[in-house]
């Protein structure tokens, strides 16, 4: 029966990649409720694991014509939604440990009063700078992603990131100073 299945998921998919729209919602019916149940695995919440399944079909539909080997649709498919509800899990560890290192810095630090005004300081210097420069500083300091990763989500070269983080830097010193 399972090989039957992996048969009939083959013929979907080759059907969608021959121009049949119809074979992708079939496709989705036969597996949207499987890769949730998939991702409910790993995250343990109902609606982040329909948020992330959500996300892959996206990402499924945008590769399902370059699918060289049709039938297996299925364990393809639970790779990307097993990759992503992993993915989650480590953002969710990180931003975990951050919030940590940063309440054990605060209690630590006797200027916490005076810290806390920098803050909105901060806050407002990097609002002033274009919007490029903001999400590199976002995506390198608060994501902690690296220059490359960058470059791959903002589909940016190395050199251009480098340069938008340096610029960042630059204007937030001369913002910073004139206050």
């Amino acid at each position: 029966m399972k090989g039957t299945n992996k048969i009939f998921d083959g013929l979907l998919v080759l059907e969608y990649q021959s121009g049949n729209k119809k074979a992708l919602s079939l496709l989705v019916n036969r597996y949207h409720n499987r890769l949730c149940k998939h991702s409910y695995w790993y995250t343990r919440d109902i609606d982040i694991s329909k948020d992330i399944v959500q996300d892959c079909w996206s990402i499924i539909i945008n590769k399902l014509n370059g699918l060289k080997e049709p039938n297996s649709f299925g364990s393809w498919a639970t790779k990307i939604v097993t990759r992503k509800s992993l993915d989650f899990l480590n953002n969710q560890k990180r931003n975990k440990m951050r919030l940590e290192e940063y309440q054990v810095v605060a209690a630590s630090n006797d200027n916490v009063a005076s810290n806390d005004a920098d803050v909105p300081k901060l806050i407002e210097a990097i609002r002033k700078l274009p919007n490029e420069q903001q999400m590199v500083l976002k995506l390198f300091y608060i994501e902690e992603y690296s220059l490359k990763e960058i470059s791959n989500i903002q589909e940016i070269a190395v050199g251009t990131v480098k340069s938008r983080l340096f610029h960042a830097r630059e204007k937030l010193k001369k913002i910073l100073k004139t206050k």
